[in-house]
């Protein structure tokens, strides 16, 4: 295992082109945590989420920066907790399920240092175009 810690965790949002219109946003998030040496490592590649308006108008008019960045931290996770689940073992699960990521990758991580980490968030190019950021 290499004695690296990550430094900070990175959400990577782009723009899902063939489902995003007008009225619909649609998005890919990749989560990752960035060790001293600069690289990355991906934790989550599988999430993203839609979001649309109702009515006439365009979804542009109600986006910002700040709320695709919140949506993106949320997306990643901790999850809500499920059935008798607490709050708690939701967010302790996800976070001993990334450092069990990291552990294939050959990085030890502590679970409760990953979840103190700075959690930045990249808006892609082409979403940051399309949506006027």
């Amino acid at each position: 295992m290499t004695p690296a810690t990550p430094t900070r965790l990175v959400t990577r949002v782009e723009l899902d082109e063939a489902h995003t219109t007008d009225r619909q946003l649609s998005v890919s998030a990749r989560l990752e945590a960035e060790l001293p040496d600069g690289r990355s490592l991906v934790l989550l590649d599988d999430r993203g989420w839609s979001e649309s308006v109702l009515g006439d108008g365009d979804i542009r008019a109600h986006l910002t920066r700040a709320s695709v960045e919140d949506d993106a931290r949320t997306v990643v996770g901790p999850d809500e907790p499920y059935g008798e689940e607490t709050q708690e073992q939701a967010a302790a699960g996800h976070w001993a399920a990334l450092a069990g990521i990291l552990a294939r990758q050959g990085v030890d991580a502590d679970p409760t240092a990953l979840a103190g980490l700075p959690h930045d968030v990249v808006l892609g190019e082409r979403l940051r175009t399309w949506a006027g950021f």
